[in-house]
């Protein structure tokens, strides 16, 4: 989907911390996760999924939620 102005909105996720050869992949349609070690790549993956549920759960949608109001509900949904 794309926002009022043509852009299209799209989360991505990049994990720096590989270092066994693993190239880790997972992509949706307002999202993706490339790289990181194994426990990063799912700490990244579950704190989106999680976002998306929280934002879906407000009424909104990734075209929709404000860009401050999307920091604080991953800042929330982020590991500690």
């Amino acid at each position: 989907m794309r926002d009022n102005q043509g852009k299209k909105n799209h989360l991505l996720g990049v994990g720096l911390d590989n270092e066994d050869g693993h190239k880790r992949i997972t992509r949706a349609e307002d999202f993706s996760i490339v790289g990181g070690s194994q426990e990063t790549h799912e700490k990244m993956t579950e704190t989106v999924v999680k976002t998306f549920e929280d934002i879906k759960k407000k009424g909104k949608s990734i075209h929709t939620v404000e860009q401050n109001e999307l920091k604080d509900i991953i800042s929330k949904n982020s590991p500690s």
